[in-house]
């Protein structure tokens, strides 16, 4: 087994196997001679390490044999048993010891081993210790099954394939022309000891003093409110931490942080030279590469993600308005400002002032409702008691929380071996940052912006006590019911790090306000005071920037580098036979034809088609021409566009002449014998027509495409597929995709593609081309027509949502945190164009990212820390947009405080995303390993250091009760299980949706929910637009919980079984299924009949209800005992003990065994 660790993650040039694992962000270096992509050839960041011990480091995992050890020595677990005994009475294996240094033949991973995870004594010296992430393969270092959470790697040299030898300089994923960080230091052996690159800050002023650290003993319950403060607490009093709030009347006490020694302030009036320095080029504007000039010189100058515009103080002066809420879908068109002079400000539009959410927005779950109770009102006024600027007010009201005599409900301790019903009733709530109420109050919404822990560790050290994992996830692009836009002449930042203003800065006074990511003390600009809300002046700490975590500003000029780019829409279809049979091409020329006047954009709007088989065929569609004219192009070896001016047609201007194309193209290749297809350069046209332009390329495929570039063999082996221990194939069989979805990147195309196939298509290729890409992937497998109705049904609806959703156009993100902290790895489909700027052709509200953390800088000088993400676009309607949303999160101390922090269902989002990409470095078994010794440190970590009285049990805090169970079901889930015949597309597949399907939906795809439905009552009912909503509970996934005489629903997110149960009650089979009996229920029925009965119209309104809750459509299955698709139900009863898994009780036996060593 190959043992090399992460390869470059985006593209090179040459040949070498490609990882699929996250995109990292080292240190850009300068362009390597002869290669190709402007990568840089830092390896990535190895969250899983090789099994050879790694050097011993502050940073490292403390892991065997689990002793509260200080965070220096090295973590090591050993490899997972493979083998299980049959019974819960047999004792299970124990976990095999460490290794020592690495022996020349590998461990035999099921070998018993009853002494402890010790190393053995060696005779002959130990080699020296490599590093986790070497490129170098080595037979005698097979890869550990374990995690180092939160500590990014040392720089290290080129790296290599993992299959294959070193080829010499390969390239990594950072565009050395969009550099933004300083080269690294030379370095001619194959490790340097230099420290990992930090992304976090490049702030050159030392923070001024922080809040006072204080204990978070006390984690409230989610949905309680902070209890009073007390002014008797001790608490350590700093005058030099302003308060949150806003700014004194008078003059203000507090100045500038004395450390700190900011540039004074300029008084008066704004200097006379208002014109901003011609901005920088910079990666995110219209592609062009970043400046070199480090963030600490003057804003015109700076590299940014978005370029720098008007900045305090500079700038044309515009009037600014508030246009309070956002349009669910799409945004509003905004009035143009009506003056240029300062002092003009326009009034608030009628209707804005008290604007409510639009009906429906109350249409999800109690449990969610609840959880996002804060979020959903309308902005709240952010005050602070009267009497000047308290740095202590704060602080009594945490350390007030720390006293409460009870244990909070999160580390209620649960023995999971007796306490079997621990799922919830409810879907689970995301926790409650531990903040005091005026922040939580106005705290980014969960669904878009959330954190593994919500208590963050002061020191890396005591995270890596804690082992567990801390990232963050995002839905950045989310539809929103509400949201605050704002057009201003001035977006108001830190000059230091880049900051948005946003509700956690502190004010000094009226005139100053202090960043809370890098502490330095800025100047409010003048047209800053003026609050278009309450068309008052002086309270700049009322805007809408401040009163809001998520917000929306329409930028002004200086924030392009180029006219905002139109919506364009180039469509490239497989039309070979095989596409033709599949009957997909109708159904996409009608759905299509159904939307076309709901396609996003504006009167510039373009479109295009390509269809190919073994020819490549364009479409004339110029305006003039009676009927479209069809160009083939037959040297696909050298593609070249025919007419290259009428391919791409405005949409407007030549609507009649698309939909006529649209009418005929299905029957045009209906009589097609042609089997062959050249995807790869219908893709290549494809790039050359939107390159001018960038835009969205949807490319339908049904079949592997054996013809020209690109040119793709079968590598599945169907009788591998349930008996390999180790999958092979899930790394790409060639760069060619993954290249040219650079090359479209770079020209801000993005591509989706639609893989409608029965037969193997090798999807871990063809996905590349989305993945760098930013695009997405739908996947139908054996779409038929006639065959999978509700196939068809799916692929309908999810067409109507892909065309008419909102949509980003020549898009980039920044992540940036409080300093202190730093972002190591990505995950999500995207390019890094620099150290830590993801590049998006086209964003979606659909899709979602994951980012990995570490602390390089002790906090304890800080109570709270920051995160915000800044997503720069061009929107449908042509407008520059910045979406940026700001996340606060407290600091603690001990380890009981973040343990009651843990957000389960994000840890374990961001293991599976982290276990994707171990399967393709290194294997399927190493990734199944470290997701159960995730599970079995993080336990260890709780019973050995918060737990004061040890008991007998598998002991959990309350907030960790449910991980077990998720981690279990991650290995049972499609992209993981092994023992069972799952086709390598599926597999695949699968993986791809745990890394960017947000948070929300690849919990349902990870744990799906089943409810019993043949007695839905109205007690306890939802009411949403006079419909009644029944709410059952949510049952363990165990056949133990289903019933003959019942009928149960099984939610998995992108299906739904309905089980109907041999003895179901008659009364269920006639209301709601329209049949006499059991034997009379269709074997392929994939819709519930509307009938006239209260028992299918509640049946109905649940189901739609369900489905509401995603963007996506979930097709339905009413399964019988008969029924082919009954082992894929039963597949989902996670709980359940198969023929190649464990049950959850044995789970729970084997965590127990491991844990107790």
């Amino acid at each position: 087994m190959s043992t090399a660790g992460f390869n470059s993650q985006n593209g090179t040039g040459t040949g070498q196997t490609y990882a699929n694992g996250p995109s990292q962000n080292p240190v850009a270096l300068q362009q390597l001679p002869g290669v190709s992509y402007g990568m840089t050839h830092q390896p990535s960041y190895n969250p899983m390490p090789a099994k050879a011990p790694p050097p011993t480091g502050p940073g490292l995992y403390p892991s065997a044999p689990y002793q509260p050890v200080p965070p220096v020595s090295s973590y090591q677990p050993g490899p997972q048993i493979t083998s299980y005994p049959s019974s819960p009475g047999q004792p299970l294996l124990p976990r095999p010891p460490l290794s020592g240094p690495p022996s020349h033949t590998p461990p035999q991973s099921a070998s018993p081993s009853p002494g402890p995870r010790m190393p053995p004594a060696q005779a002959t010296p130990p080699p020296p210790a490599v590093s986790s992430s070497s490129y170098y393969p080595s037979p005698q270092q097979p890869m550990a099954p374990a995690w180092q959470y939160n500590t990014a790697p040392p720089p290290m040299g080129p790296p290599t394939s993992i299959s294959t030898p070193p080829r010499g300089p390969v390239a990594n994923h950072v565009n050395p022309a969009a550099s933004l960080a300083e080269p690294l230091p030379p370095s001619s052996a194959p490790y340097s000891t230099a420290p990992p690159p930090r992304v976090s800050q490049s702030v050159t002023q030392p923070p001024g003093p922080g809040m006072p650290p204080t204990s978070m003993l006390g984690y409230t319950q989610p949905g309680t409110a902070p209890p009073p403060m007390n002014p008797m607490v001790p608490n350590t009093y700093q005058p030099g931490r302003p308060a949150y709030g806003p700014p004194p009347t008078g003059p203000s006490p507090i100045g500038p942080p004395p450390i700190m020694k900011p540039t004074p302030p300029p008084t008066g009036p704004p200097v006379a030279n208002t014109t901003p320095p011609p901005p920088k080029g910079d990666a995110q504007c219209g592609g062009a590469v970043n400046s070199t000039v480090p963030p600490t010189e003057s804003d015109g100058q700076e590299g940014d993600i978005e370029c720098p515009g008007a900045v305090a103080g500079n700038g044309p002066q515009a009037s600014n308005s508030y246009n309070h809420v956002d349009n669910k879908m799409a945004g509003l068109a905004q009035p143009g400002p009506p003056g240029r002079h300062l002092g003009h400000y326009p009034s608030l539009p009628p209707g804005y002032q008290n604007a409510s959410a639009p009906h429906g927005t109350s249409s999800m779950h109690p449990a969610m409702q609840a959880a996002m109770q804060p979020y959903t009102q309308a902005p709240q006024p952010y005050q602070q008691p009267p009497g000047g600027p308290g740095p202590a007010q704060l602080s009594p009201s945490l350390a007030a929380m720390s006293l409460q005599s009870s244990t909070p409900e999160a580390l209620r301790v649960v023995n999971l071996l007796q306490e079997r019903n621990l799922l919830p009733p409810t879907p689970v709530p995301a926790p409650t940052p531990c903040l005091p109420q005026d922040l939580q109050k106005i705290n980014c919404n969960p669904e878009v912006f959330r954190c593994t822990l919500t208590s963050i560790p002061q020191t890396q050290s005591l995270l890596n006590k804690a082992k567990m994992p801390l990232g963050l996830l995002l839905h950045p692009f989310k539809d929103l019911s509400q949201l605050p836009v704002v057009t201003s002449s001035t977006i108001v930042r830190c000059r230091s790090c880049r900051t948005y203003i946003n509700p956690f800065v502190s004010f000094l006074d009226q005139r100053r306000w202090k960043c809370n990511l890098c502490y330095r003390v800025n100047d409010v600009p003048e047209e800053f005071m003026y609050n278009p809300v309450s068309r008052s002046y002086g309270e700049p700490h009322k805007r809408p920037e401040v009163q809001n975590a998520t917000i929306e500003f329409i930028a002004p000029s200086e924030y392009m580098l180029r006219p905002p780019q139109p919506a364009v829409y180039l469509f490239v279809l497989d039309v070979s036979h095989n596409a033709v049979e599949t009957g997909y091409l109708n159904v996409f020329c009608q759905s299509l034809l159904d939307n076309i006047n709901a396609l996003p954009g504006d009167s510039r709007t373009k479109v295009g088609f390509i269809t190919f088989d073994s020819t490549i065929h364009f479409y004339n569609l110029q305006e003039g021409l009676s009927q479209p004219q069809m160009l083939i192009v037959s040297d696909i070896e050298d593609i070249f566009l025919p007419t290259p001016d009428s391919l791409l047609v405005n949409l407007n201007e030549c609507k009649e002449l698309v939909q006529d194309l649209l009418k005929s193209l299905p029957t045009l290749f209906g009589k097609t014998m042609e089997t062959q297809s050249a995807l790869g350069s219908a893709l290549q046209a494809a790039f050359k027509l939107l390159s001018p332009t960038g835009g969205r390329m949807s490319v339908f495929q049904t079949q592997l495409p054996n013809l020209g570039v690109g040119a793709l063999q079968s590598r599945e082996d169907p009788n591998q597929r349930a008996s390999a221990k180790d999958i092979q194939h899930l790394s790409p069989a060639t760069d060619f995709y993954k290249k040219l979805a650079l090359d479209c990147s770079g020209q801000q195309v993005a591509v989706d593609l639609f893989l409608l196939s029965a037969q193997y298509c090798d999807l871990a290729s063809l996905g590349c081309i989305s993945r760098y890409s930013a695009g997405s992937v739908y996947y139908y497998p054996s779409y038929h027509h006639q065959h999978s109705p509700a196939q068809v049904e799916r692929f309908q609806k999810d067409l109507k949502r892909y065309l008419t959703r909102k949509i980003g156009f020549e898009a980039v993100m920044r992540i940036r945190c409080t300093k202190g902290l730093s972002i190591h790895t990505f995950h999500g489909n995207f390019f890094v164009r620099s150290t830590d700027l993801l590049s998006l052709p086209n964003v979606n509200p659909d899709a979602g990212f994951a980012v990995q953390m570490s602390i390089e800088d002790n906090l304890d000088d800080m109570q709270v820390v920051s995160f915000q993400a800044a997503l720069l676009y061009t929107s449908s309607k042509g407008e520059r947009r910045i979406r940026v949303h700001t996340l606060c999160l407290p600091v603690v101390s001990s380890l009981s405080d973040i343990f009651s922090g843990a957000d389960v269902q994000a840890m374990t989002g961001l293991l599976a995303c982290m276990a994707v990409d171990r399967s393709v470095t290194a294997s399927l078994s190493d990734a199944r390993d470290a997701m159960t010794n995730a599970a079995i440190d993080s336990l260890t970590s709780y019973r050995q250091s918060v737990l004061t009285i040890q008991q007998p049990g598998l002991l959990a805090p309350a907030c960790l009760r449910l991980f077990p169970l998720y981690i279990l079901a991650l290995l049972k889930q499609k992209a993981f299980r092994t023992g069972t015949s799952t086709r390598l597309d599926d597999r695949v597949f699968a993986m791809c949706q745990l890394k960017y399907q947000p948070l929300f939906y690849a919990m349902l795809m990870i744990h799906p929910a089943l409810y019993r439905v043949d007695d839905l009552t109205d007690e306890g009912a939802l009411n949403i637009n006079e419909r009644t909503i029944p709410q059952p509970r949510v049952l363990q996934l165990s056949v133990e919980k289903l019933s003959r005489e019942g009928a149960f629903l099984m939610d998995t997110g992108t299906v739904m079984y309905l089980w109907i149960g041999r003895n179901c009650h008659p009364n269920f089979l006639t209301q709601v299924l329209g049949v006499p009996n059991y034997a009379a229920v269709p074997e392929n029925l994939y819709l519930l009949p509307e009938l006239d009965t209260a028992e299918s119209q509640r049946t109905r309104a649940f189901v739609c209800w369900l489905r509401d809750q995603r963007p996506f459509y979930p097709s339905l299955h009413v399964i019988r005992d008969e029924s082919q698709l009954k082992a894929n139900f039963m597949q989902n009863m996670i709980e359940d003990r198969t023929a190649s898994a464990l049950s959850y009780y044995e789970f729970l036996l084997h965590l127990q065994q491991q844990i107790s060593k």
